[in-house]
Order: structure tokens, then sequence, then C-alpha cells
């Protein structure tokens, strides 16, 4: 992977949207960004990182909904590698084919603070709108990064609720629960 993303250089960053029959051409990268992102404290449903089997079972699981329309995947990539990824959940119950929640916003490591979660959060937004939705909804780590990320990008904070999730440290952390109106 190229991390000299730069501002400059960052509009040669491709959002795709992976169908279902393309899959298997991303798991692999995916993994090293799930096993990446998790060692550097992302808990994003581990509380240890995830050894490559696991990881690649993780991402598998996701391609099942990709299949039914329930989800849609993204990547970013840069140079051609892939070095970000988001997930649009759109299987809700019929009281609630208007919202859709963001799951699982990944940036490789080498790759953060270069406009990519961004870019992601952009494509993923323009997705769920094309899709009729009026509501995003999404959780984060109280405090984490991405939390101020969601924020400057009009996310509101719903609420916040203690001790939700274990952190990769082991220790039990806060989790903020943020919604979108689009």
């Amino acid at each position: 992977m190229d991390p000299t993303i730069t501002p400059q250089r960052l509009s040669a960053c491709t959002v795709e949207d992976v169908r279902a029959d393309q899959f298997d051409r991303v798991v692999g990268p995916l993994t090293d960004i799930l096993m990446a992102c998790v060692e550097q404290g992302a808990s994003v449903g581990f509380v240890d990182t995830p050894a490559a089997e696991d990881a690649f079972s993780f991402w598998y699981g996701v391609s099942g909904s990709l299949v039914s329309g329930g989800r849609r995947l993204l990547v970013a990539r840069f140079a051609g590698d892939v070095v970000g990824t988001v997930q649009i959940v759109l299987a809700t119950p019929a009281n609630g084919h208007h919202r859709a929640e963001i799951s699982k916003l990944l940036v490789h490591p080498d790759a953060r603070r270069k406009g990519v979660a961004r870019l992601l959060m952009q494509q993923a937004e323009a997705i769920a709108r094309a899709d009729g939705r009026s509501l995003l909804i999404l959780d984060t780590r109280t405090g984490d990064a991405a939390e101020s990320l969601y924020s400057s990008m009009g996310f509101a904070l719903a609420g916040v609720i203690p001790d939700y999730a274990r952190s990769t440290a082991g220790k039990l952390t806060d989790t903020s629960f943020m919604y979108k109106q689009i």
C-alpha cells in the first residue's frame, strides 16, 4: 500500500460500490485492513486482533447480505490498493425503510487522517439518499476520532450508553449513538 496520500492526491482516491460477484477480489485487502485496524485499537466487534481465518469469516458473513441487497459495501482505492471501507445496512423492518445504518468504517492505519473516511462517508450518504433513505444512524466509541468526523459531517448525538462494548484493551467503553437526517 502506498501511504503517501496527500490532500492534492486524494482526488486520485476512488470509491467503489462492490457487488457480490466482485467480492472475492477485495476480501484479501479487507481482511488486512480489519486486522490492522483492530491491532490499532478499533474493536469493531473484536476484542483481540482476529486471526486471518476469523477476519475472512467476518467478511464472508458480510458477503451474504450483498447478495440479498440488504447491505452495500464500499471500498476506497488509492493507486489501485484498497485503503478503506464502509458498509451501508439497508435491511430494516417494514417500519424502517426510510433509514440506513452506517457500519464498520475502517481505514488502514497507513492511510488515516487523509480524507479517506470522509470520502467513504460522503459516498455512503449519497447511496442511502439515492435508495430513498432519509435517516442515517451509526454508533462509535465515545471520544474516538471517528466521533468528531461524524459530528463534522452533520451527525448529531442521540445519546451515550456507558460500558456498552469491551475495547481491545479489555476495558468496558462508552458508545455514542448518532444520527443524520438526509
